[in-house]
């Protein structure tokens, strides 16, 4: 079996295992421009072209202005043009300097901070990495109800998915991490990850294959996250027993951790 139908057969394993799309879905696709959200929008449209169940997917790269690293828009632009997708485009900006929380945050954006479900959500400073991944997710969900969307679909993977219940038995001592499946209980939307059974080494091999280009520039708080941390530890992890993945994988789906309703 080759990568490509390895990968392509996991992704439609994934669907159908978590049922994650449903006839007459609109799904938006979080683009970073990176090869995971390439990856997701690749199979999406390659998917919905299948009619069963119909669906369709539409795009969203959001751009931070106060942010030094580069995407190439016209890159992302021609390769949805390529897959017949819509995309859009939005600039934007926040205050990277830690800060507290708000307290009087209304419930909504209690439960899209909710979705997030990651390591820092119970710190009461949020680093610049956690700013601007909640104002990306908040540009997201705002555009996703504009559009009439059904569904979110990012670009998480396997690993990203074991590398946060990692984080989060270290750093905040219980066992969560982000969900394949989390329907809103205040929006009409479902955060859906249809990677979650795809390995980042066959994603990392699939995009080069594909030719996907990189960011001109990095992010500069890309390394700055216990998420390198906890990516480390997984591979000390797989060291020591080569069915650690599968694993942790499994206790994530006897406790009930994958799906959210």
């Amino acid at each position: 079996m080759t990568l490509n139908e390895r990968l392509w057969k996991t992704f439609n394993k994934a669907l159908g295992q978590f049922q994650l799309i449903d006839e007459d879905d609109k799904i938006l696709v979080g683009l970073s421009g990176g090869k995971d959200s390439l990856c997701l929008l690749e199979f999406l449209a390659r998917r919905s072209k299948i009619h069963v169940p119909h669906f369709t997917v539409e795009a969203l790269h959001v751009r931070m202005e106060n942010i030094h690293y580069e995407t190439d828009t016209t890159y992302l632009q021609s390769f949805c043009n390529s897959l017949g997708v819509p995309l859009h485009v939005i600039t934007t900006s926040f205050d990277p300097s830690p800060r507290k929380t708000d307290s009087s945050k209304d419930n909504r954006s209690v439960e899209l901070h909710s979705s997030l479900i990651t390591h820092h959500s119970s710190l009461k400073e949020k680093p610049a990495c956690f700013l601007c991944s909640w104002q990306r997710r908040k540009q997201l969900f705002n555009l996703a109800q504009e559009l009439g969307c059904t569904k979110i679909a990012l670009g998480h993977h396997q690993d990203d998915i074991i590398h946060t219940a990692l984080m989060n038995l270290t750093f905040q001592g219980h066992f969560s991490t982000m969900p394949v499946k989390f329907r809103m209980r205040k929006m009409p939307l479902t955060i859906i990850r249809p990677l979650c059974l795809c390995q980042e080494a066959d994603i990392r091999a699939y995009a080069e294959l594909q030719g996907y280009e990189k960011q001109l520039k990095q992010c500069p708080y890309e390394h700055d996250t216990n998420r390198t941390t906890a990516a480390d530890l997984f591979a000390r992890m797989q060291q020591l027993n080569s069915e650690a993945r599968y694993c942790i994988w499994r206790a994530l789906e006897a406790d009930k951790k994958l799906v959210e309703y």
